[in-house]
Order: structure tokens, then C-alpha cells, then sequence
């Protein structure tokens, strides 16, 4: 079968471009690159620049890294003229984008720290905007994007950085096309399909160019649906879905006043859609403001950092009713608050400072609308504000089916907001992976009268009693403790452990607090929950009392069961700030909040490159209804469920463990010790289709079990066994043994989140997989060695996906173990140890860089040391004396000041900021020219982000 090759490719995508408008140019390289520019603005400007003052445009465009570039091609450059005069240069026109200048061009080669040579480039005003790069048919497009971060690091900043202005990547392979926002260090995980309304995915790459790349589209895109965020610095696209909601709202505020809603599945990115939707509509000229409404404080404080995240300063949250009446009333153009503080301020005490706007066109827009008020508070909101139009947005609407009833009758979505106006449910989030799968395990089985065991899926055994036991919690405790390291990586993600009651919660804080004093486990816990009130509820919901609600349940003179609850929260808070060094209390209302807070760091934070796990890792998180929904956070991947969820309830609460997070990450698990498989089909059913349930769960453990041994089939067809991969010809060849152990290591990855996984059940013994595991590391290595030479690779394409290696539970620590147990065998034990530890060095990643050294000692200094008890303090005096060698040699080899360097290796550890090239150029001893300093600068980083990996991290047990 013959393939589109990708010269084909590549020539019928620009001829397809030529058609719908662009101009096409010839750029070979860097300064045809930069003439055009030059003639392209002038073009785009109206006006003519001389060398110097070209220079000066140039200098400009040069400062700054790709995020500070996104900014500053959205603003305008003053330059001052040779005859004295200011000019202000346009770079692009945001408000009419149609204005801009589009062309194409193909193969333009640039030389940075190699040669790279780009297939299909799309310039706007001359400046490179959109990237492709394409691979023949039957080609991954991941290698496409593997190529992308290659040339972000290797060529980009050349050139006057012009490339880094790039907005968006799209990869293709003919038949898949995909498009990403231009951020490093980001996962294939961020690449999306784009879909028409009906959210039907554009795959074949002549369609996405039709659709996405004309002009007028690529042109609104780049204008409106790209947002900065300022918090991660890094720049994100709208996602299909998320654009045609945003456009449907427009398209509403524009031609009615009716109300309307979107229904967007949990995790989807409700909270960027409704941000740039605010975003553009307070600048339509008849929109007098818009109201962002949250439900309670504790989201308004979660969405206030979102938007601002967004974009800087965009949100000026209100503190109180006063603040809120102040903005409803000044300029300020969006505004942030609660349903309860609204519901204060258009009381008779504030109204009158508000019957000014009654007549106003105020956009009012509802956050998780599912939860707000569907009563008296939103009746007096729409009655109020007469001209008011309500968009709401929810993950999970209100059917009649899931209505609860109260004074105004059953109320559903539709009835408070109108007609949905675009839906993305969770089958279609699944489908183009942009939520995860539910892992759900059933667990729990009882002991009836006559000794013989009650399966909890028996209806008869859901009995209040048995289920508050402290002899049924217990049991629930050990089960955790045994499997947490197994569902969550050893402990590189967190849980939630959803309980009934605030009484049930303190049973289980009680009972895992002693089990940790017992040192039965080491698992950091905590809870919260609001005490004093509204302590039991069947579903879920999330919240932080308001002002009014916290004096309440502050007040002394509560019940005993309130005082009770407080005064066993207050101790829990006690242990919290002795783990983590706090001073949070139940006795102020803003400490309180701030607790609540800080566990809410903790959890959202793991995902970020610089988050101390040793430190600040928390693991487990006992909640009775808060944290359950409108909570986010990558590193969550598993809820332990000891209570009754229904409906909305439900798939909120499973939906806080199925974000995105690159490869190991593959479900979100659900261990349920309640009898909620029903709940469970019925919820899935509700919010989707009735043929969902096997697209939204994962399959059976057997299931997965047959897919490894598909994979572990195709494997041995390509190497037989692990030496088989010596013998393999060409890179081809290994490139194909790469992607079947891959496969095979996906497969491994969802196994072993299950209970029930057990080595003896698989075709392959786990020293063999090891084997296996050792020579894909190995060709792994022989990439990093040929990158460092310059040497190209097809294998440089391929991603080896190495953080699904992280699993094993091996470090230093155990290693030195295992060398205490070596000095105490015999001969010919000894020897087989010394290879058992040979092996596991260099089949876990973290430990390979020092496999070398750790052989050393083994070799080296073992024979001299007595005894075993002497193992460590002797590894440690070695450990250093090599250190001291190694930092010695890198500065001898690279001519660096010894103490400068060192200062700056011990910054880098503790910050985890990358020096910039001028802090490394101060060590050394004679600054380097300007064409060599890039090279040497990117070489000395390399090989002190080495040093670090070998010595320092893994260090700690």
C-alpha cells in the first residue's frame, strides 16, 4: 500500500492555502526571513523604515521569551523616526483582524544550536505565526510534536527570535491533524483535534486547513481565543468546543435577551470559556457590565485566581455587599462575586443605590449554574434587574429526573436559563481525551450471623448501622493503607476519601492518626469540613460557610454534637500546622478560610515543575461534602467513597480525578465501599446516553489483562526476548521494538492500578519485564548521547514516555539496604544480589545516572568495609568525594569559576529555575563571542542539569 509521502503533503497544503488567500513567498532562511518583515510591515504600516530605524524595530522584537512575545505582538512599539518623530508599529490588528497580512512559505532553514529546517510556515505581517510540521502518512503525529519541542530548544531564539513569535503549532499526518498553543515543556496531552459545532472531530488535514487556517478564522483565533495567563506564564488556546460556546454567547447577547446555558462535562474548561466569554462581551458597546456569579466563597476565591490567572488584575473580587454595590456602580467592566452576596446587595438596605441599573443590559453569568440557588434568591436577582440577560454554565444540568423539589416546585436548568446553547457532555470529553476514563472498583465484603460473607453489591447489607461501625470504618483504614501507594504512583498523587457524616470523618481521622503513631503507615491526612451546621447531606456539594454562617458555628453555646465536631477539627488543624509549619485555627473566620485554602494549594500545586513533594505533599484529603465539586486539580487521581452519591452528585464527585495529565496518569480510580453501582450506571446515563457507561468507565481488570497479552504478542514478534534487541539492524527496527514495549508499558500502567493485579497472572514474569524495561532504557540513553554529538535519529522522534516508569518504588535508600543484606551473604549469594542490584539501577530511570557510580563503590569499596552497619555513613563519604571530582572536572573542562558555579548548581536546586545563559557566562572565565556563546552557554546547562541528576536528585529517601 502506497503512502501520501509528506513532500506531497506538504505541496498540496500550500496550494490549498494559495486558495484561500494567502500570498506565497520563497524564504530560505534567517535574513530572508527578516527582509521580508521588513517589507511587510511596512506594508501592513503604511510607512517606510530606514536600516537604523529597522534596527531599532528589530532590537525590540528580539527582547523578551515566547510568553513576553505573545504580549508584545498584541501591543504597539514607539519608535522614534530619524527626523525626530514617533511612530507607533503595529505588529497585529486584534480588533480587525481581516486587515493583517497572510502568507506562506515552506523549508526555511535556520541555524541555532543545529540545523533545522521547517516544513510549512504562516507568516502574518512577515512574522512567523503558525508553524506545521508534517509527517508522511502512517507516521504518529506525535512525533510531529516531539519535532516542535526540538526546534523550540534547538533553533527558534535564533535570528532575532523571530520564530518564538510563533502562536500555534499544528501537526499532521494527512489523515490526523491537530493544533496547539506554543508553550515548552508541554505534553502531547495539549494538542486538540479542532470539530464543528456538533463537536464531530476535523481529522484529515485538507478539511482542518479549510476550516481553521483561512484567513478570517486563523486571523479571529489568534485575536480573541488565545489567552495569556499570566500565573504560568504560558499561553492557551480555546479548544472547538469551547470557542463555539464562547461565539453562541456572543451570538445570544447580540441578537436577544433571553436567557440561555451551556452544558459543558466537569473538567472541560468551563472556567476559560466563561472568562474569555465575559472578556469579550463587557467590550460590546451595548453591554452596560458583566456579573460573574460563584455560589460561595471558597469557589470565588478559586475562580478570582483563575480569571486573574487569565489575565492580570482582569477581576476586582468584592470583599463584602458594600464593595459589591461600590462596582456595581463605578467602571469596573467585570465583576466577581457570590449569589449570597447579590442576594444582599439588591436587598431593600442597598437597593436604593442601585435603582440605576435596574434598566441596565447587566449580563449576569452563572458558574456550575447546577448549584445556584434555585429559589427565592435568583427570583429577586432576574426581578430586580429588568434588562439583566443570564448565561449559565454547568457540567451537570438539572433534569426533572435529578430536580429537587422546594417552595417554587420542581425548577430544572431550562426552566431558570432557557435553551442550551451548545452542549460538550462527558462521552464527547473522553472520546477526544480531554478527561480521563473512571477506574471504578467495587469493595467491601461483611460477615452475616452465621459467619459466611454478605458481597456489598447484596442490597440487604446497606444498613446504617453496619455502615457507621467502627469495626467496618477500620477495616475501610487498613484496606487504604495497603493499596494507596499502588492506586496513586507511591504517593506522586493525592486522593480525596469522601465519608458521610462529620462523625464518620472523625472516626476516620481517629483511626488513621493512631495507625500513623503505631507507624502502620506514613501517610500525610487531613480534613475539613464546616462544623456546626448542615453536617449530613446525600449529595454532594462544596462550600465554605458564608461571613453570617461562620458566627454561627463559632458560637460557643452550639450543641454538643457542633462543639464536639469543632473542638475534634480544631485539634485535626493542630496536626496540620505541626506537619507543615501553620498557624491555622477554627477561632477566626479568615484563618479558617485560609486553612481551607492551603489545602487546596497543596493539592492544585503538585502539578507545577518547582513543587516540593517531599515538603509539601499531602495525600489524603477526608471530606464530607466540600472539595466534591467545582474543585480542580491534576495531581488528584483517586476518591475513596464511603457514601451515598446520586445524579449530579455523583459525577461531580468522581469527576475531581479524571483531569489530563500527561501518560502515566491513564483513569481516574474510584474505590467505592458503598453499594453505588447502580447510582453509578443511572448518573452516567443521565448526564450522557444509555450506551456511555462503557465509554465513561474503564474496562474489567481480565479485559485489560487480554490487551497486555495482545501487546506483549506483538513484541515478541518484533524480539523474541530482551537480547533479541541487541540484534536489531536499523533504527527502523528499534524504533518499532520502542513503540511495542511502550504499548505494552500503557498497558502495565492501567493493570497494576487494580487491586486484583497480580505478576502471576501475566504471560511474562516481572524479572523478564524488567529485562525488557532495561534495553528500551538503553536505546533511550543512546538518543540523549547522539543529541549531544549533533548526531540526528529518527528514535529522537519517537517519545519513550518515561513517566511511565516512575512506578517503582526504588531509591538510594533501598539500594543501601539491599547492599547491608549483599556484606552478610555467601559468596555465591553475594554474587547474585550484586546483580539483582546492577539490574534494578539501571531498569528505573531515576537511578541510572548513578548506576555507574553506585558499581563503583560496589566494586571498589564493599571488599573494605566490615560490616554492614558501616554501609551508609561509608556510601555517604564516597558519594561525596565523587561529587567533589565530578564538579571539579565540568569546571576544569569548561574553564568556570569552581565557587560561582557551585553557588549557582545550589540556586538551581532549590529554586528549580534553569539559570539564563548570562549567569552561567559570569563563571567563566572569559566571556565567549556572541556566535559561540549559545552553543557553550546551552552545553554548560546541560551538563549541570546532569550533575544534579546524578548527585543530588533521589538522594533522599
Amino acid at each position: 500500500m502506497s503512502h501520501q509521502s509528506e513532500a506531497q503533503l506538504e505541496n498540496n497544503l500550500i496550494q490549498q492555502l494559495i486558495g484561500l488567500g494567502y500570498a506565497s513567498v520563497k524564504i530560505q532562511d534567517g535574513d530572508a526571513l527578516v527582509a521580508n518583515l521588513k517589507k511587510q510591515l511596512e506594508l501592513f504600516n503604511q510607512t517606510s523604515f530606514s536600516a537604523k530605524e529597522f534596527d531599532a524595530v528589530l532590537n525590540h522584537l528580539a527582547k523578551g521569551n515566547v510568553f513576553e512575545k505573545a504580549k508584545s505582538l498584541r501591543d504597539r512599539f514607539q519608535l522614534t523616526k530619524e527626523d525626530g518623530t514617533s511612530f507607533y508599529v503595529q505588529f497585529f490588528n486584534s480588533e480587525d483582524w481581516n486587515s493583517n497580512v497572510y502568507q506562506v512559505t515552506n523549508q526555511i532553514s535556520l541555524e541555532g544550536s543545529y540545523k533545522n529546517r521547517f516544513d510549512v510556515t504562516l507568516l502574518v505581517n512577515g512574522l512567523p505565526l503558525v508553524q506545521i510540521e508534517l509527517k508522511r502518512s502512517g507516521i504518529e503525529i506525535k512525533e510531529a510534536f516531539n519535532q516542535i519541542n526540538r526546534y523550540q530548544n534547538h533553533s527558534f531564539w535564533s535570528n532575532h527570535g523571530l520564530f518564538q513569535y510563533v502562536q500555534l503549532f499544528v501537526i499532521s499526518n494527512g489523515g490526523n491533524t491537530k493544533y496547539l498553543a506554543n508553550n515548552k515543556l508541554q505534553s502531547v496531552k495539549q494538542t486538540f483535534f479542532w470539530a464543528d459545532a456538533n463537536n464531530k472531530n476535523i481529522t484529515e488535514l485538507n478539511e482542518f486547513a479549510a476550516a481553521f487556517l483561512n484567513p478570517n478564522h486563523l486571523g479571529k483565533m489568534i485575536a480573541h481565543y488565545i489567552v495569556i495567563n499570566e500565573t504560568h506564564k504560558v499561553m492557551m488556546v480555546l479548544r472547538p468546543y469551547q470557542y463555539f460556546a464562547t461565539e453562541a454567547i456572543i451570538q445570544q447577547v447580540k441578537q436577544s435577551n433571553d436567557n440561555a446555558y451551556i452544558w459543558h462535562t466537569t473538567g472541560s474548561g468551563k472556567t476559560l470559556t466563561s472568562f474569555k466569554a465575559s472578556q469579550i462581551l463587557m467590550d460590546l458597546p451595548e453591554v452596560y457590565k458583566v456579573v460573574f456569579v460563584v455560589d460561595r466563597k471558597d469557589l470565588d476565591f478559586q475562580t478570582m485566581n483563575e480569571f486573574n490567572a487569565f489575565k492580570k488584575d482582569s477581576v476586582d473580587v468584592t470583599d463584602n455587599t458594600q464593595s459589591l454595590v461600590r462596582q456595581l456602580t463605578d467602571n469596573t467592566k467585570l465583576v466577581l462575586t457570590t449569589i449570597q452576596k447579590l442576594n444582599n446587595a439588591i436587598s431593600d438596605r442597598f437597593k436604593n443605590n442601585l435603582e440605576a441599573l435596574r434598566h441596565q443590559k447587566i449580563i449576569f453569568i452563572f458558574d456550575e449554574c447546577h448549584r445556584s440557588q434555585f429559589g427565592e434568591t435568583h427570583e429577586r436577582i432576574t426581578k430586580f434587574f429588568d434588562k439583566s440577560q443570564l448565561i449559565g454554565f454547568t457540567g451537570t444540568p438539572i433534569f426533572a429526573e435529578n430536580a429537587s423539589k422546594n417552595e417554587f416546585g420542581k425548577r430544572t436548568t431550562k426552566d431558570l436559563f432557557g435553551n442550551c446553547l451548545h452542549k460538550y457532555v462527558i462521552t464527547d470529553a473522553i472520546r477526544d481525551q480531554n478527561v480521563l476514563r473512571f477506574g471504578i472498583e467495587y469493595i467491601g465484603k461483611y460477615k452475616n450471623k452465621s459467619n459466611t460473607f454478605i458481597d456489598i453489591e447484596v442490597e440487604e447489607i446497606d444498613k446504617q448501622e453496619v455502615l457507621d461501625s467502627t469495626k467496618r470504618i477500620n477495616k475501610i483504614v487498613d484496606y487504604i493503607i495497603a493499596y494507596h501507594d499502588q492506586k496513586t504512583f507511591n504517593k506522586q498523587y493525592s486522593a480525596l476519601l469522601a465519608v458521610s457524616s462529620i462523625e464518620n470523618a472523625v472516626k476516620y481521622y481517629d483511626l488513621f492518626q493512631e495507625k500513623k503513631e503505631a507507624k502502620e503507615h506514613d501517610l500525610r491526612i487531613a480534613t475539613i469540613f464546616t462544623f456546626g451546621a448542615n453536617e449530613d447531606s446525600d449529595e454532594a456539594q462544596d462550600y465554605l460557610p458564608a461571613e453570617n454562617d461562620f458566627d454561627m458555628a463559632a458560637e460557643p453555646k452550639t450543641s454538643y454534637k457542633s462543639s464536639h465536631s469543632r473542638d475534634k477539627l480544631e485539634s485535626y488543624i493542630g496536626h496540620y500546622n505541626k506537619m507543615y509549619k501553620g498557624s491555622f485555627t477554627t477561632k477566626d473566620p479568615k484563618l479558617f478560610e485560609s486553612y481551607f485554602k492551603d489545602i487546596s494549594r497543596r493539592l492544585k500545586e503538585r502539578e507545577k515543575e518547582n513543587f516540593n513533594d517531599a515538603r509539601d505533599r499531602l495525600d489524603i484529603v477526608i471530606v464530607v461534602n466540600m472539595m466534591l465539586t467545582g474543585f480542580d486539580a491534576k495531581k488528584v487521581n483517586t476518591l475513596y467513597v464511603d457514601k451515598n452519591l446520586k445524579q449530579h452528585g455523583l459525577i461531580q464527585a468522581y469527576s475531581r480525578t479524571n483531569r489530563i495529565l500527561g501518560e502515566q496518569k491513564s483513569q481516574g480510580n474510584i474505590l467505592s465501599f458503598r453499594n453505588l453501582k447502580k447510582a453509578t450506571d443511572d448518573a452516567i446515563t443521565l448526564f450522557s446516553n444509555k450506551d456511555a457507561i462503557d465509554v465513561v468507565t474503564m474496562p474489567s481488570y481480565e479485559k485489560i489483562a487480554e490487551k497486555f497479552d495482545e501487546a506483549l504478542k506483538a513484541l515478541r514478534e518484533i524480539t523474541p526476548t530482551y537480547q533479541s534487541v541487541n540484534d536489531l539492524e536499523s533504527e527502523e527496527d528499534e524504533a518499532l521494538f520502542v513503540q511495542a514495549f511502550r504499548k505494552l508499558l500503557r498497558n502495565i500502567n492501567v493493570l497494576q492500578s487494580y487491586a486484583d493485579f497480580d505478576w502471576d497472572d501475566l504471560p511474562i514474569d516481572e524479572q523478564e519485564f524488567a529485562d525488557y524495561k532495561g534495553k528500551y532504557l538503553d536505546l533511550y540513553q543512546k538518543v540523549k548521547q547522539d543529541t549531544q554529538v549533533q548526531k540526528t535519529s529518527i528514535l529522537d522522534d519517537i517519545d519513550f514516555e518515561l513517566e511511565l516508569i516512575h512506578r517503582d518504588k526504588i531509591g538510594v535508600a533501598y539500594i543501601l539496604k539491599l547492599l547491608a543484606q549483599m556484606k552478610g551473604a555467601n559468596t555465591s549469594e553475594a554474587k547474585a544480589q550484586r546483580k539483582a542490584i546492577i539490574d534494578l539501577l539501571g531498569g528505573d530511570i531515576k537511578l541510572r545516572s548513578k548506576r555507574e557510580l553506585i558499581q563503583k563503590f560496589i566494586d571498589e569499596n564493599m571488599p573494605n568495609i566490615k560490616e554492614g552497619d558501616d554501609i551508609e555513613e561509608e556510601f555517604e563519604k564516597f558519594w561525596q568525594e565523587q561529587k567533589v571530582l565530578a564538579l571539579g572536572k565540568l569546571c576544569e573542562d569548561e574553564h568556570l569559576d569552581k565557587l560561582q558555579f557551585k553557588a549557582l548548581i545550589d540556586a538551581y536546586i532549590y529554586s528549580g529555575r534553569e539559570p539564563i545563559k548570562d549567569e552561567v557566562f559570569q563563571c567563566l572565565d572569559n566571556r565567549p563571542s556572541i556566535l559561540q556563546a549559545r552553543v557553550i552557554g546551552d552545553r554548560i546547562i546541560a551538563k549541570m542539569k546532569e550533575f544534579v541528576e546524578v548527585f543530588e536528585m533521589g538522594m533522599v529517601a
